[in-house]
């Protein structure tokens, strides 16, 4: 679940895009990359694991920051019991943009806040 609270086509004069990303527990997103952005990660609250590259696999936690290069690869997990929540930038932004065409991809319009609810 993403909320994007700044990007380049929401926001006069942005060239970056920001947002929370909301992962529930034993859930995450598919392996991919953005061609043409870095993408930074801060984790503010929940635990998980951290893929990026050919890299092991590693855990990440509240207070942790992970810096994604260009177009490298990289995936992110909840292992946690508690949602797990990420503050995500890219620089260019609009890397946002390609993450519409991942499996169980959900956006959080701008004014609204999203119930959690277990399947």
């Amino acid at each position: 679940m993403i909320k994007w609270m700044i990007t380049p086509d929401q926001t006069e004069g942005a060239k970056v895009t920001f947002g929370e990303v909301i992962l529930l527990p034993e859930q995450g997103h598919d392996r991919h990359n953005h061609p043409d952005a870095e993408e930074i990660l801060y984790v503010l609250s929940g635990e998980g694991q951290q893929m990026i590259g050919d890299e092991e696999p590693f855990s990440v936690k509240a207070g942790d920051v992970i810096y994604i290069p260009q177009a490298v690869f990289h995936s992110t997990y909840n292992t946690g019991w508690e949602p797990l929540r990420l503050l995500a930038f890219y620089n260019p932004g609009g890397a946002e943009k390609g993450l519409t065409t991942l499996p169980d991809f959900k956006e959080v319009p701008a004014g609204q806040f999203q119930r959690f609810t277990r399947p």
